[in-house]
């Protein structure tokens, strides 16, 4: 099932998609965000942003937007 990455939940797992900001693409991919990259949801803020996530051996922390740029492949 396709979702984005900001909906996952703490512990949620995705195999990465897309990235479909044309403003933020080089930025992520520069951070690892490539597609077929595992993703894990690591914490997610009190208030909702930013999340932190592990992808590529890094964690990585995203603002919801970004994250919401990310469609990922729930596993």
């Amino acid at each position: 099932m396709l979702k984005k990455l900001s909906e996952l939940n703490v512990g949620q797992k995705g195999i990465i998609h897309s990235l479909e900001d044309q403003d933020l693409i080089l930025k992520l991919m520069e951070m690892g965000f490539l597609q077929g990259e595992e993703v894990v949801v690591e914490q997610v803020a009190p208030m909702g942003d930013p999340i932190s996530v592990m992808v590529a051996g890094y964690q990585v922390s995203l603002r919801l937007n970004e994250a919401a740029s990310i469609t990922v492949e729930t596993i």
